[in-house]
């Protein structure tokens, strides 16, 4: 039999309760339980979308992870952006957004579009300019992102470019 869900605000470990007079355990000896409807909002943002932090620094005291979402309002797209040294994955939820990036393989820069599905991975290394497009006129893309640091680094830039050897 499962216990029944926890209710808003109920804490760290709803079923494990501090003994008064004894201070509460530190953030990083208990697991974290982020409901859906307490995401943070109060985070790096970019024009066009925006994202809600579930586990970061703040949130819950990580150390070197950051996990939140990103929406995409229909027919919207983000400024273009980078996300400094952070690694970032991206798991696509729901919609179909697009993620755009310039590739200098062939002999002139090329803008490359990802288009994805739910259910889709995209990885964006550190510091590489891009953007995210959400195409549908009535659907809101939704994706959910993990960086390697525990905040949500977000450089917003004036356009696309192609990510130099020297630049990272």
């Amino acid at each position: 039999m499962s216990e029944p869900l926890t209710t808003p605000g109920e804490g760290f470990h709803p079923h494990l309760h501090d003994a008064a007079g004894q201070p509460a355990a530190p953030l990083r000896t208990r697991l974290h339980h982020v409901r859906a409807d307490a995401l943070d909002g109060d985070t790096a943002q970019s024009g066009g979308m925006r994202r809600f932090a579930a586990v970061s620094g703040k949130t819950v005291g990580s150390e070197k992870l950051w996990m939140g979402q990103t929406h995409v309002a229909p027919s919207t797209a983000s400024s273009d952006h980078h996300h400094g040294e952070s690694e970032t994955a991206i798991y696509v939820v729901s919609g179909h957004p697009e993620f755009v990036f310039l590739d200098d393989a062939g002999s002139r820069p090329e803008e490359i579009r990802l288009r994805t599905s739910p259910g889709d991975y995209i990885f964006v290394p550190p510091f590489v300019p891009h953007r995210e497009e959400n195409p549908d006129p009535a659907e809101e893309a939704v994706v959910v992102i993990a960086r390697s640091t525990q905040e949500a680094i977000v450089v917003n830039l004036p356009g696309l470019y192609v990510l130099g050897a020297g630049e990272a």
